[in-house]
């Protein structure tokens, strides 16, 4: 029984700061790369950032370069996404997926999907 069980999301208003968690049973997370995506309302998904299995390398989408940061913890089969500044655009469902590290530069190819965590930015 593969699953991510993803948390961290919910209502904060412009300019703070929510972390999300990614965690992952059935399967060892720290032979994956794992990325978030999201996807906002009437847009389609978008990766918003990546992290490799192999060296811990990082990928981020421009628009949340200098406010996001994502890390793992190998040890708690766990991947974080703190979001920090968060604006009304960052509104959206966010989804953990794993896969390959090759497909972290280009947020594509990912072979396993979390569920999704409602992140709300509103004032």
């Amino acid at each position: 029984q593969l699953q991510f069980v993803e948390s961290g999301g919910g209502l904060v208003q412009p300019g703070g700061s929510l972390r999300l968690s990614c965690a992952a049973s059935g399967f060892t997370l720290d032979n994956y790369a794992v990325a978030w995506f999201r996807q906002a309302p009437g847009k389609e998904h978008e990766g918003v950032s990546c992290i490799s299995s192999s060296d811990g390398g990082t990928y981020y989408a421009d628009f949340v370069k200098g406010r996001f940061t994502i890390s793992r913890d190998n040890a708690k089969n766990t991947v974080y996404l703190q979001m920090n500044s968060l604006k009304p655009e960052d509104t959206a469902v966010y989804y953990c997926a794993a896969g390959s590290d090759y497909a972290c530069p280009y947020f594509y190819g990912m072979d396993y999907w979390g569920k999704g965590t409602l992140v709300t930015v509103s004032s």
